[in-house]
């Protein structure tokens, strides 16, 4: 932790001085308002009001940022403190430092417009685009006719509420019961008010890192993993790391049809995960969305908190049902689910009540759904392989034993430049360097398996003529993404 630096507002002139263009002028550095208020380091404090400034495009890609010592002038801080944000943004992959040509966010050159697969926030995937075979973000098209089924049995109990205002921050008692008896069934003694009901998994993780984590804690990750988790842990000034060092505030692992690799991990490993965490006091968050996505002949594997009762799990049926069934959990103890839901009543009071007695009504089913679509994902995995083999013979695609995605390695180039050139193609594909908090992965593609073979064969025929187009030409070394999906 550095010293605390005196810190002043700038005032007029600054953005001047730090010799900016006429548009940089406009406000760069008062744009920066009251970053230095707020827990933790100024260096963390700087680094995330920079950190949201280009996720929401006030600082465009390409453009170039102060040096160094001009912005500390300007900020009236010391040079130390823009140098560790600027590392920090850089390790993030949202700005790029070369000696000689300075600092800049991460993109492609300033004037072009941003590419989609390159965007801060992932909206642009979770809309349809007309004419591209999305294989960014994975999850089903279309719900299944079990939850048309549970909205229909829900609907007497609907009519029938009375006495409650239907909020609910810890969740609808029925679904915190059948969540918990779930658990019960999987061998983990669990009772309802272990239980927190979530707006899906990714705002379990959002109220876990913000109750978790203070600016500069270390949160041990795995390399590469789902990038909502490393978007959600930065968010709170949260430094990654990949490696077992002393410090470590959280750590979070995915070992069941991991995303995006797929793999499983062996069991004898999770329990040895789990007892460390323990041994530690250092919480783990086990990522279980995935855990029922096995293929036929690989079930999933029991949860980690049997190993270790106070491992906190989080659940959802965003993959195995639907995306639009926005259900997710938090398993912890009474203690934490407390603290969770009070961080909840400020965030929204509560979930869609309906949702929520569907969700209770789908969980007893929930196996039998799960097995008849485990083998329609493996017809649909063994076929984008089969395909990409045959289009795409230098590339490798490892099976996977679940789960939704292919972790594709290119024979050589930079997945997000490819990725460019695929959506130009028709092809929407998700580059590895976002999902890896060590900057590694750039050979990589994340391809998920979801669509129908025929539109993986289209996909796998268009990704071909990308990869043709993208060999013939040289490319200069892109920017890395300031985040993917």
């Amino acid at each position: 932790m550095e010293p605390i630096e005196k810190t002043t507002r700038p005032g007029p002139g600054a953005a001047e001085r730090l010799g900016l263009s006429a548009a940089d002028r406009l406000g760069l550095v008062e744009r920066l308002g009251r970053w230095s208020s707020g827990r933790g380091a100024l260096y963390l404090l700087l680094a995330g009001r920079l950190r949201t400034m280009i996720d929401d495009g006030e600082l465009p890609p390409g453009a170039l940022l102060p040096p160094d010592r001009t912005l500390a002038a300007a900020l009236a801080v010391g040079r130390s403190t823009v140098v560790a944000a600027y590392d920090l943004l850089a390790g993030e992959g949202r700005i790029v430092r070369r000696q000689g040509s300075g600092t800049r966010v991460a993109g492609p050159a300033s004037g072009t417009p941003r590419p989609t697969t390159d965007a801060p926030a992932f909206l642009h995937l979770l809309e349809p685009r007309d004419g591209v075979i999305m294989l960014a973000c994975a999850a089903p098209d279309a719900p299944p006719a079990e939850l048309a089924e549970a909205y229909a049995r829900i609907l007497p109990d609907l009519a029938g509420i009375s006495g409650d205002i239907g909020y609910h921050p810890t969740g609808h008692p029925a679904l915190r019961r059948a969540i918990a008896d779930r658990y019960r069934s999987r061998g983990l003694p669990t009772t309802p008010d272990q239980i927190l009901v979530t707006t899906g998994g990714q705002q379990a993780l959002t109220l876990l890192a913000r109750t978790l984590i203070r600016p500069g804690d270390r949160v041990l990750v795995q390399a590469p993993t789902y990038f909502g988790a490393l978007e959600a842990f930065r968010s709170e000034g949260a430094v990654l790391g990949t490696t077992q060092a002393g410090g470590v505030s959280l750590r979070y692992g995915i070992t069941a049809f991991h995303n995006p690799t797929g793999v499983v991990t062996p069991e004898a490993e999770r329990h040895r995960m789990a007892w460390s965490a323990a041994a530690s006091g250092v919480p783990l968050i086990d990522d279980e969305v995935l855990t029922d996505l096995g293929f036929p002949g690989h079930p999933s594997p029991p949860p980690m908190a049997t190993h270790a009762p106070d491992v906190i799990t989080i659940g959802s049926l965003s993959k195995v049902v639907w995306g639009g069934l926005r259900v997710g959990w938090v398993r912890a103890s009474p203690a934490l689910i407390a603290q969770l839901a009070r961080m909840r009543t400020v965030m929204d009071l509560g979930g869609n009540v309906p949702a929520q007695l569907a969700a209770a009504a789908l969980l007893p089913h929930l196996d039998a759904l799960a097995a008849r679509s485990a083998a329609q994902r493996q017809e649909r995995h063994d076929h984008l392989r089969s395909e990409l083999g045959r289009m795409l013979p230098s590339w490798e695609a490892d099976p996977v034993p679940g789960g939704q995605t292919l972790w594709v390695r290119m024979p050589h180039g930079d997945g997000q430049s490819f990725a460019q050139v695929a959506l130009r193609h028709g092809v929407a594909v998700l580059p590895g360097s976002g999902l890896d908090p060590t900057g590694g992965s750039r050979d990589r593609l994340r391809l998920h398996f979801l669509a129908s073979a025929e539109d993986l064969t289209t996909a796998a025929r268009r990704l071909a003529e990308a990869w043709r187009e993208y060999e013939a030409k040289p490319h200069r070394e892109t920017f890395p993404p300031a985040m993917a999906i």
